[in-house]
């Protein structure tokens, strides 16, 4: 069964795609595209909820994408990269050792990823070993309420 003429490439390529799958397939642009997928990932890793664009320094606007500020754990999800973008030429990456310098005189851990270590789990299990997992349901305590 062939595809109807006059749809995009892009159009073709989604056709009989779920939701979810496509959201793995294309690259999210904001942060915003990326909560759900990591939601996701830590539910399962039983890891803490981040609190997303969290302002870290008292004076400049730098933010982190996603932060655990009780225990000063960032996330950075560096798009971009592959195309020239504002975290891969001269300027733009100057400014971000600025602010990871910053971060790290603060006392800040900060993972940054790729939207691939996203996307394949990667970053998650990194985050796995370095932040502190909710506690299990204690069994007896569940008994009793």
């Amino acid at each position: 069964m062939g595809v109807p003429h006059g749809i995009s490439k892009r159009r073709r390529r989604n056709i009989g795609v779920s939701p979810v799958a496509r959201s793995l397939l294309f690259s999210p642009k904001k942060n915003k595209d990326w909560w759900p997928l990591l939601r996701m990932q830590l539910l399962a890793y039983r890891l803490p909820t981040p609190t997303a664009e969290f302002r870290f320094h008292p004076v400049r606007r730098w933010r982190f994408d996603f932060a655990w500020p009780d225990q000063k754990i960032a996330l950075e999800v560096e798009g971009g990269i592959f195309v020239m973008g504002r975290h891969s030429r001269g300027a733009g990456m100057e400014a971000d050792m600025e602010k990871y310098a910053a971060a790290l005189v603060s006392g800040w851990k900060v993972l940054r990823i790729s939207p691939k270590h996203l996307t394949t789990g990667q970053g998650v299990a990194w985050l796995g070993r370095l932040l502190t997992p909710l506690p299990l349901p204690h069994p007896a305590k569940d008994r009793l309420s």
